[in-house]
């Protein structure tokens, strides 16, 4: 149960503001990828399916946790705990192995000659992706079948793995500390490995790199620092909740105060909302599709202007795009 209401009237307002971001940011992302089908790079549909991973943990459980932030009790029950689990394990299984298989495509396409660099196409990421979503559905319903199990946070709004009941059986402690290897420290060592790589290598090429190819290197660097930012961000928001899951596997639940446990939850819940951001700062196509989605929205546009706004980042695109993708060089 959840106590002292006033403190966690402050903490139901940030819940409110992350969702707002996190729905409105990443609604954006996709917005602009489903208006431009056929113009979107291979690459580019991992970014687009981390965007699906951030806004459907916004929407299928950050209102569950507003509502009894509310009712200062969780609502719903053993049913409702169980579903809060099973999605959390989804959406957030899927976002980190997107990021672990965008650095690492990165870290094989980047300054490669061109039969290399050009391998992963739509359909290769597309297979991919599928992958990603099968995998983290696995793990998912792993504990609807009797290998771990599911459980209530200490601050008694929110419900993830079971992380206390590591010590009570065999089974438990089998589950919890397979998902902790597969799922958290090989993909975190994945990243890590991948954009140290890809600094190597842009080091190396900078040394040797010719007049013609600086629009090239400055770009990929460009996009490089991006997928960056993305990855240690997603990394940094939820080592709190890791140390502190890692805690509760070996303390009792009393042994931290509830408002403690709570704040790397809200921490972890932030890296839902960021993306966008990131995106928007690193990439002139997504401002300039967001202006034109913000003037549709509006009624402010002329009803020729986006046919010229189009012709304009077509023209910029492609006189940037063309000499790197003929070195394998993906901008995504």
């Amino acid at each position: 149960m959840i106590s002292q209401p006033s403190v966690h009237y402050s903490r139901n307002n940030t819940y409110n503001f992350t969702t707002m971001l996190s729905v409105i940011g990443n609604a954006a992302v996709l917005v602009t990828a489903v208006l431009r089908p056929t113009s979107l790079k291979a690459a580019e549909l991992l970014t687009v399916n981390l965007a699906v991973t951030d806004i459907g943990m916004a929407l299928t459980m950050y209102p569950l946790s507003i509502a009894s932030l509310f009712n200062h009790i969780w609502i719903g029950g053993d049913s409702s705990c169980l579903y809060y689990g099973l999605m959390g394990m989804i959406f957030s299984t899927a976002s980190i192995i997107t990021l672990t298989v965008m650095g690492l495509i990165r870290y094989l396409t980047i300054g490669n000659p061109p039969k290399t660099g050009n391998k992963f196409q739509r359909h290769t990421i597309t297979m991919i992706i599928s992958g990603i979503w099968l995998y983290s559905v696995l793990w998912a319903v792993f504990p609807l079948m009797g290998w771990g199990g599911y459980g209530p946070e200490p601050f008694g709004v929110a419900c993830s793995v079971d992380w206390a009941s590591y010590q009570d059986s065999l089974n438990r402690s089998t589950f919890i500390m397979s998902l902790s290897i597969l799922c958290t420290f090989i993909p975190c060592l994945i990243i890590l490995f991948s954009y140290s790589g890809i600094a190597w290598k842009l080091h190396k090429a900078y040394q040797s790199i010719q007049s013609s190819d600086l629009n090239c290197g400055h770009i990929d660097r460009k996009v490089t620092l991006m997928a960056v930012f993305i990855s240690s961000g997603f990394v940094v928001a939820w080592s709190p909740y890791v140390v502190l899951s890692f805690w509760r596997m070996f303390h009792t639940k009393d042994s931290l105060a509830p408002i403690v446990s709570m704040l790397p939850c809200l921490f972890a819940k932030g890296s839902t909302a960021y993306n966008p951001f990131i995106y928007y700062i690193f990439r002139r196509s997504f401002r300039s599709e967001v202006r034109q989605l913000k003037g549709i929205i509006c009624c402010s546009a002329q009803p020729d202007s986006p046919s010229r706004g189009d012709t304009l980042e077509e023209g910029i695109i492609n006189k940037i795009n063309i000499p790197c993708l003929s070195k394998g060089i993906h901008l995504s």
